[in-house]
């Protein structure tokens, strides 16, 4: 009887100090090997609040790529390392937890400031950081979903800061983009007979959407069963695990992250109706690289091919990943990680 209460208190302890060491221990990222190396997690203070970034990079005389992560509120630093180590040889990789994501989600952050001028400044403000403190006069920039959306206002406001764009999953139209993604997702429901699914999207009905958080979540429920948004990865698993045995993340941190998916939610989702880039944005100045899963119904890869048939720009071209959906850069990271080598060798 005493061998057992003493194995559990022990147990008890053990369970109160790996408590401790998730919630309490500072993040950090694992250091790279050489003195021209870098690898950091930085809090800056951009558009008026401390936002967070994480740096890696073997030798600091390479290019810039910083990642725009999607969402908006789906950030990737718990986890981009696991994807990203390949490109390290070659980029300073950035990846930023944005305004109300992550590690940069904050109580005080005002509603009012979640938008899409804001993210606009503040990426810019970040732009203009990095290549002071690497002295660098330009960035590559990949953006996926959310981001890609970003990441074009960027490349149209400021080609003069922008070497090429790595477009991932693009945001193309916004109305568009969602009635191709409702149809896909009912007529794979109709060939099952899915009852449920035919209920569910029956009751929310063909977008526009009502209430676009609550029928936009319906919908991807059954989008992401029918394989449209992942095939080879589960990158909710990948942040829940990251929150808690990752570096890169405290436990705390995996709160922030949980708060601030609920607050980009709350605040933007629906900001994209106005989205029309084939009407809007024609020709950009800077190579553009779209990179396009085969399987992608989140962000139709339809309406990006016709975008990239489409679209004018020094250089262009669309990239097929035949074995993804909506992630390709994480469903295929060694692909992904080539393309971005030859993309800078295209261009130096």
């Amino acid at each position: 009887m005493k061998g057992i209460k003493k194995f559990f208190q022990i147990t008890l302890v053990i369970l109160i100090i790996f408590l401790l060491l998730v919630f309490f221990i500072p993040s950090r990222t694992p250091q790279i090997e050489g003195n021209n190396s870098v690898a950091s997690i930085q809090k800056v203070e951009i558009g008026g609040i401390e936002q967070y970034i994480m740096v890696r990079g073997r030798d600091i005389n390479n290019p810039i790529l910083l990642f725009l992560h999607g969402g908006p509120g789906y950030a990737q630093i718990s986890y981009a390392r696991k994807y990203q180590e390949k490109l390290e040889d070659s980029f300073i990789v950035v990846n930023w937890d944005q305004r109300g994501a992550g590690k940069t989600f904050s109580f005080n952050i005002p509603k009012e400031t979640m938008n899409r001028e804001q993210f606009i400044k503040d990426c810019k403000e970040l732009i203009d950081y990095l290549c002071k403190k690497f002295n660098k006069e330009k960035i590559y920039l990949a953006g996926h979903s959310w981001g890609s959306e970003l990441g074009l206002y960027i490349v149209d406001r400021y080609p003069e800061k922008i070497t090429a764009f790595i477009s991932i999953g693009q945001v193309v139209n916004g109305i568009d983009n969602d009635v191709i993604s409702y149809d896909f997702v009912f007529e794979m429901a109709q060939k099952e007979n899915n009852k449920k699914a035919l209920e569910d999207l029956k009751k929310i009905g063909r977008p526009p959407y009502k209430n676009i958080v609550r029928d936009t979540m319906t919908q991807r429920k059954w989008l992401g069963k029918y394989g449209g948004v992942e095939r080879k990865i589960n990158t909710l698993k990948d942040i829940i695990l990251s929150s808690i045995f990752s570096p890169e993340y405290t436990g705390i941190d995996g709160l922030k992250f949980a708060l601030g998916s609920k607050f980009t939610v709350d605040t933007m989702w629906g900001h994209y109706s106005d989205v029309d880039f084939i009407r809007d944005l024609p020709e950009v100045k800077v190579p553009i690289y779209f990179c396009v899963g085969r399987y992608d119904y989140n962000t139709p890869s339809i309406l990006v091919e016709n975008y990239y048939n489409y679209i004018t720009a020094p250089k262009k071209e669309i990239i097929w990943f035949e074995e993804s959906a909506h992630f390709p850069h994480f469903e295929e990271p060694e692909k992904f990680a080539q393309l971005a080598v030859r993309i800078k060798e295209n261009n130096e």
